[in-house]
């Protein structure tokens, strides 16, 4: 290996064991394609991967930074800036000697604060000298190389908003505790989740320029490769790694040829068409798709060696940069139709109605080609990756790939349910039904002040919100921000009573107290039995349930299910982030047989108490959805109400009641009168319905007046 591979392998603990070279992956060519086409243009706004467990996303995006060409920079810069180039930096201009290093990776953790990914005053230098320094964060570490987020979808939304900002605009702003400074932030963004851990919010989804879906090959030689590769590079790092050398070599080569000419790569009228019909075609929101396309065909180019954009490279692009911008809904799952692709690609643009009409620019320029003319599928597009060659592997931008696995025309609904039995036909104990069109849900949230994770749904105090008080120096929380006008009046009251030195100390610290709102364990219960089994009423339960998920998705949440039907209760989703695979799970939960409410409510306390040993900070609401029946085991009702007696503290619970008919027992009510509980109708989840109750309840007031 020599110098600069080696260096480029450091991390920021000084680690010096090589990494798994880029070239020695396998089975992972729209990975490393995707990841090639950003480093090459780091415009198109960074790479998205999305995958099980096991795939090696995270060995992927580290092996790229040992393969990025070396760098000049400023030597006394700060943010490590190119000295041939004007980048508008604070240090600059750069005028003095320049060194050589290697692409930087610098990796993000989960718990990051935005102090540290933006940069922040400077303690030190403030407390000591009097002076609002600027200390930079990692943004300032990354520019002109990667920033790796593992995890991404469990970060928090306004700390992926500052990054994908910075990614975009190719700067980082900073306006906060007396600094006000913007320097250059060229990334490369990569991102990496697993989808079961919870999905990213539509919106941040389309910040990202690429998105890649990984999953494990089902091929038996492709996995025995991995497996044999894996467990050389284990037993000999240097070894392999030296293995490889020469490919990656040739690939940082490849790399930096091609990083020059993208610039040159021509986008003519009749390509930038092609791609705004491709946009187009699939119904994608804004002009984010046709932007990040037309660069990622440029990187395409590129890197094939040509100077201009053919039908392949827009192809690869799309494949790429499409996906992810397919998915409107929360619960939809992103994909992409390669068939409406093709057509796409190869429809004509349609000539001039005869009299006139609308003129297209150029038309004349570019000759229609005849409809038996239409170019052949992949002219020139490489091979798919061979695992046939240990020295020679397959490694870079492909122009196709493997069909994405999801669907793309999964809609936000449950899956269709199996039909039902003709009619006639002898009833069966169980089923399923479909629930409809989500609607909006009305707001619960839990009493009392909290102190869990950030979110949108309960009261609480948290590291961002509003300031309601301050903490002094030695007792505040993990990531309470500094206050700097109370530290600054700390300073001053000591300093009139002539106690300690003039300037500020530590002990004169103080950090902030805000509120704002947490998020909570939404627990939702529900009867799935034979008197809830109407095939009617159990799709309003369904869409009444669907549309707590939803509530519970767009207030950050986790979420668990718990069903009960027959003769005992399950726990069908543990808690989770994801609620996608809660609507899944309801989708496919049957209905029919006795109802174990007893079983139920004592399946509801075991899961609560399991989480709160987990998370104390964490606090649970139960959605009880249910008609409050026990007909399950020997004095089934009085059971239940005995566990309704007893629940005490257990949680915050809501009693949905889905009674139905003329005549009504009132046995939930009863059951929400036993525990505590709030209780409200199936008819009362919808907001609106809340809305209708408020309006009548208010006129009925007005009348009587």
């Amino acid at each position: 290996m020599d110098t600069r591979q080696e260096a480029a392998t450091v991390s920021r603990t000084g680690s010096r064991t090589p990494t798994f070279p880029f070239t020695a992956l396998v089975g992972a060519d729209e990975l490393t394609s995707a990841l090639l086409l950003s480093a090459i243009s780091p415009e198109i706004g960074g790479v998205l991967v999305r995958g099980e467990k096991g795939t090696a996303k995270s060995t992927a995006v580290r092996a790229l930074a040992s393969v990025l060409p070396e760098q000049r920079v400023a030597s006394e810069c700060r943010f490590g800036c190119d000295p041939d180039r004007d980048e508008d930096c604070p240090d600059g201009p750069h005028e003095g000697a320049a060194t050589t290093r290697p692409a930087r990776l610098v990796e993000l953790p989960v718990g990051a604060t935005e102090d540290r990914v933006v940069g922040s005053l400077d303690l030190r230098r403030a407390l000591g000298d009097g002076e609002a320094a600027y200390q930079p964060g990692l943004l300032a570490e990354a520019h002109r190389g990667i920033l790796y987020v593992d995890e991404v979808n469990l970060l928090h939304d306004h700390l992926v908003d500052v990054l994908l900002d910075a990614a975009a605009m190719g700067r980082n702003t900073v306006e906060r505790d007396g600094v006000s400074i913007s320097h250059p932030a060229r990334i490369t963004l990569v991102g990496t989740m697993n989808p079961e851990e919870g999905e990213l919010r539509p919106q941040l989804l389309d910040r990202f320029g690429l998105t890649v879906h990984v999953a494990a090959s089902r091929d038996p030689h492709v996995r025995a490769e991995v497996v044999r590769r894996r467990l050389e590079a284990d037993l000999d790092p240097a070894g392999f790694a030296a293995r490889f050398a020469d490919a990656e070599a040739e690939l940082t080569a490849r790399l930096a040829v091609a990083r020059e000419a993208v610039r040159r790569v021509a986008l003519d009228e009749r390509t930038l068409r092609t791609i705004a019909r491709v946009c187009a075609g699939f119904d994608v929101d804004g002009m984010r798709a046709d932007i990040v396309t037309a660069r990622a065909a440029a990187a395409h180019a590129a890197w094939e060696g040509r100077d201009h954009v053919t039908r392949e490279d827009i192809r690869a692009a799309a494949l790429l940069s499409l996906p992810h911008r397919r998915r409107r809904a929360p619960f939809d799952a992103p994909g992409l139709d390669e068939d409406l692709l093709d057509r796409l690609l190869d429809e004509e643009p349609e000539d001039d109605p005869p009299g006139g009409g609308e003129e297209e620019p150029d038309g004349g320029d570019q000759p229609d080609e005849g409809p038996g003319e239409a170019p052949d599928a992949d002219p020139s597009g490489p091979a798919p990756s061979s695992t046939s060659s240990d020295d020679q592997p397959q490694t870079g931008p492909q122009s196709s790939a493997d069909p994405t696995p999801d669907s793309p025309d999964e809609s936000a609904e449950a899956p269709e349910s199996p039909p039902s039995p003709p009619a006639g036909a002898q009833p069966t104990p169980t089923g399923t039904a479909a629930a409809t069109e989500p609607y909006r849900a009305r707001r619960l949230e839990l009493t009392g002040v909290g102190a869990g994770p950030t979110g949108r749904r309960s009261p609480a105090l948290t590291p961002r919100g509003r300031v309601v008080g301050t903490h002094p120096a030695g007792h505040e929380p993990a990531g309470s921000p500094v206050h700097l006008t109370a530290t600054l009046r700390a300073s001053a009251a000591r300093r009139a009573a002539r106690t300690g030195p003039a300037r500020v100390t530590g002990d004169d610290l103080r950090h902030a107290v805000t509120r704002g709102r947490e998020a909570n364990l939404v627990l939702l219960a529900v009867d799935a039995s034979g008197s809830m089994a109407a095939r009617k009423r159990m799709a309003e339960v369904k869409t009444a349930v669907l549309s707590l998920l939803l509530d519970a998705y767009q207030r950050r949440d986790r979420v668990g299910l718990v069903t009960f039907r027959g003769t005992g209760a399950e726990l069908a989703l543990p808690p989770t982030s994801s609620v996608d695979a809660a609507a899944a799970r309801l989708a496919e939960m049957p209905h029919g047989g006795r109802t174990p409410l007893a079983e139920g409510l004592t399946e509801i306390a075991r899961v609560v108490a399991r989480e709160r040993i987990r998370d104390r900070n964490q606090r649970a609401l139960v959605v009880l959805v249910t008609d409050g029946r026990a007909t399950a085991g020997p004095d089934a009702l009085a059971r239940a109400q005995a566990i309704a007696d007893a629940w005490g503290h257990t949680a915050e619970t809501v009693v949905v009641d889905c009674e139905s008919g003329r005549f009504r027992m009132g046995l939930a009510a009863d059951l929400a009168h036993r525990m505590g509980a709030e209780h409200i109708a199936l008819e009362q989840v919808a907001a609106s319905g809340l809305v209708e109750i408020v309006t009548d309840r208010t006129a009925s007031r007005r009348s009587a007046a």
